[in-house]
Order: C-alpha cells, then sequence, then structure tokens
C-alpha cells in the first residue's frame, strides 16, 4: 500500500511524500497497543524520483514507517521556474518532511545527490537523524568539466520520444555513456518520463538539473561530512561512481563510520541490484533501528 502526503518545503514549495504501508493484518493479530514504528526517509538522486525505492520501502515497511520523498523538481513534487535549486533549499525541504511527517528522530537513506541531502541535514540537525545510508555519493568536488559533460548529454537525448520502448533502449543500448547494454537503467529512466501531445519527456526540466548539480559539483562537502555524528554506512556499487579509496576516506572521516559494496553493481545501486543492496545494509539498518 502507498499513500501520497503532501509536505509544505522551503519557501513554500509544495512536495509529494510516498508513504509504505504493510496491508492491514487480520483482526486480532495486531497488538493492542503497537509501539511507533522508528522513521526511515528516502531520498533519490538527481533526476529520480521516489518510486525507484518502492523495492527497498516494501521490505523496510515491514518493520518501519518508509516514506520515499519527491524532492523539489522531480517526480510529482512542484518545480518553481525560480527555484531555489541550491544545497540549503534541499535540505531545508527534506528536514520539513522530517518535522511534518513526524519521522524523527529518522534513519535517512540517499542516493546520489539524496544522499549528500542527507548527511548535510545530518550533520545540520542532528536532533532530527538516527542514522544514516550514504549510497555511491562523492564528498570531493567533480569540477566543472563534468558540468559541461551534462550538458552536452543532456543535449543528445531525442526528445521527445515516440514509445517508453524507445526510452527503454535509447538509456539501457543507444546513449553514448552506456558501455554495455543496461536494461534497469533503461526502466529507471522509463519511470521519469511522462506522455505528451507529441511522445514521451521527462518529467523534470533538464536546467533545473544543472542547476541542483552545481551545488555539488563545483564544491567539496568533506566539511559537514565529517560534523555528522550518527552511526553511518557508506555504499558503492563495485562499478559505481565512488571509487574505493574514497569511500574508505568518507568511512575514515565520519565519527561512526562503516563501509559496504554491492558487487556487479554501478551507480543504480538500489536499482540496478535490489536483493544485493538489501543484502549490503540491512544488517545496519537492523543495529540502528531495533528499540
Amino acid at each position: 500500500m502507498v499513500r501520497r502526503i503532501d509536505v509544505t518545503g522551503a519557501d513554500g514549495v509544495r512536495l509529494a511524500a510516498w508513504e509504505f504501508a504493510e496491508p492491514p493484518k487480520a483482526y486480532g493479530q495486531e497488538p493492542a497497543h503497537p509501539a511507533p514504528a522508528p522513521g526511515v526517509l528516502l531520498l533519490h538522486g538527481l533526476m529520480g524520483r521516489a518510486s525507484h525505492w518502492a523495492p527497498t520501502a516494501r521490505w523496510l515497511a515491514e518493520r518501519h514507517r518508509a516514506v520515499a520523498l519527491d524532492q523539489r523538481g522531480h517526480g510529482r513534487s512542484a518545480k518553481p521556474a525560480a527555484g531555489p535549486f541550491t544545497r540549503e533549499a534541499y535540505v531545508a525541504d527534506a528536514a520539513a518532511a522530517v518535522e511534518q511527517l513526524g519521522l524523527g528522530p529518522v534513519t535517512l537513506v540517499g542516493h546520489s545527490m539524496g544522499a549528500l541531502t542527507a548527511w548535510q541535514l545530518a550533520a545540520e540537525r542532528p536532533d532530527l537523524v538516527r542514522a544514516l545510508v550514504i549510497c555511491d555519493m562523492r564528498a570531493s568536488a567533480l569540477g566543472a568539466a563534468s558540468q559541461r559533460e551534462w550538458a552536452d548529454w543532456f543535449r543528445t537525448w531525442p526528445v521527445p520520444f515516440a514509445t517508453l520502448a524507445d526510452v527503454r533502449k535509447w538509456f539501457g543500448e543507444d546513449d553514448p555513456w552506456v558501455e554495455r547494454p543496461n536494461p534497469a537503467r533503461g526502466e529507471f529512466f522509463a519511470e521519469v518520463m511522462a506522455e505528451s501531445a507529441d511522445g514521451w519527456r521527462p518529467v523534470f526540466d533538464p536546467a533545473q538539473m544543472l542547476t541542483s548539480r552545481e551545488t555539488w559539483v563545483h564544491d567539496a562537502h568533506w566539511d559537514s561530512l565529517a560534523q555528522v555524528r550518527c552511526p553511518t554506512l557508506v555504499v558503492r556499487g563495485l562499478d559505481g561512481e565512488l571509487g574505493r579509496a574514497e569511500a574508505q576516506e568518507m568511512v575514515r572521516v565520519l565519527p561512526h563510520g562503516a563501509y559496504a559494496e554491492v558487487p556487479d553493481a554501478g551507480h543504480l545501486v538500489h536499482y540496478d541490484h535490489p536483493d544485493a543492496w538489501r543484502t549490503a545494509i540491512e544488517p545496519f539498518l537492523n543495529g540502528v533501528l531495533t528499540p
């Protein structure tokens, strides 16, 4: 079961949160006064959406209160033309979700950009955060060349796509950034397309994505990482964007850091290999979420 809950983010921006829950149990199977389930907030990466967390959220919902947030500019959340799409705005939105939904102290699970938002929130508002999972996000600056490459890449997209099958094929096979066929990548991008009069287009504005990305491309974030005091698991895909040496340095910088690696996975660790992802993070979550 999934239900949408609207949240008011920074500057009054409307955000869509999605709560995943187990189906109601038969009468008599529930305890008379169940203890509140510990909250987990799932934060997607750039261009992603809450639905990309569905497999993770469903198994989390067996024991915890699992909520995934469409961040500003993404999914079904508002996409304000004037922004802002700053780090401060993304972090304030996440804090608003935790507070308005009564999730705190929350465990934050973030992928890529969402992981950066998660650790910045943990650093700024330790009162709200119980634990943290960082999935395939670097603390080092990527540099201006990376931003130019992304701008060029967006221009190669053959939008509008005639069908979702075309979306899957282009992002899974034909995209020049694809080294070998990757059906999961095609499915990932099919989830962020919406049908319009002339075909299928992304639900986000690529220009807003570039603006959002500027907030970590030009700046490193080691200082905020070092300020995280809660237990933190750093996870990388073996073929992802976070290298092993940097991941291990991130663990060293964290006061309470741990490391996990998912073999045969790329950047979309949780989406490419949901079973291996669960195996990697579940022991950590059990440790921090068990009352």
